[in-house]
């Protein structure tokens, strides 16, 4: 066990120790407010000069900085032009490592026509660089402990369990959000409906109730 010497408010009311830092974010049922049937989250931590949009959802991708892999610190928003596909996870979270592939994949398949994934490990430095090249993330990666928590804090009302994605069209305008594990047919739904915004065909509000009537007809996916 690794002790964590912080406070994280809202997330954690007192992490001794990564046990308990564990168990405070493991995925979970939660109760949070829905947006559309692939989400089950929103976000109050944002700047007032942005805004929320009116389902709670922060209307642009809110900016935070942590370590890359390098160890320079990167703001999220350094990827201009680009639709971003925000995962945040951990090591020890399983639905998180089985999203992995799909992830990958989804990079090397659309990375070409715009969109960017970019994991955000909340967790311990050493553990992340081990585990992305003991089994290759092939997709930039920001890492973070305390830093990482307080990033989480600008999408979600109290604590929000592992995984969860946000994905946003190429203005960095927050299209979807959704938490726990995406499946492929989840991610061909959601692809295309940022790309429905891309094109100016929807609204990023209206892209939310066009994907969730379209994920509420699909088949429900098997653990």
């Amino acid at each position: 066990m690794k002790p964590i010497g912080y406070v994280v408010v809202a997330l954690v009311a007192a992490a001794a120790g990564f046990g308990i830092y564990q168990f405070a974010l493991a995925p979970r049922a939660v109760e949070l407010p829905q947006v559309a049937n692939e989400t089950n989250g929103s976000a109050p931590a944002q700047d007032a000069a942005e805004g929320d949009s009116d389902d709670g959802l922060p209307e642009i991708l809110p900016d935070f900085t942590l370590a890359n892999l390098e160890g320079q610190p990167q703001s999220i928003r350094s990827w201009t032009g680009k639709s971003m596909i925000v995962n945040f996870w951990a090591t020890w979270c399983a639905p998180c490592r089985r999203e992995i592939p799909l992830l990958n994949k989804i990079q090397a398949e659309h990375g070409a026509e715009g969109f960017q994934i970019v994991g955000v490990a909340v967790d311990f430095r050493e553990d992340v660089l081990k585990y992305a090249k003991e089994i290759g993330i092939d997709y930039p990666l920001l890492i973070g402990e305390e830093d990482g928590l307080e990033a989480v804090t600008k999408f979600g009302r109290g604590s929000l369990g592992f995984p969860f994605t946000v994905f946003t069209d190429n203005q960095h305008r927050l299209v979807l959000f959704h938490l726990g594990e995406i499946h492929p047919e989840q991610a061909e739904v959601m692809l295309a409906t940022v790309r429905r915004v891309n094109a100016g065909e929807l609204t990023p509000a209206a892209a939310r109730a066009v994907a969730a009537k379209q994920l509420q007809e699909l088949p429900a996916a098997k653990e």
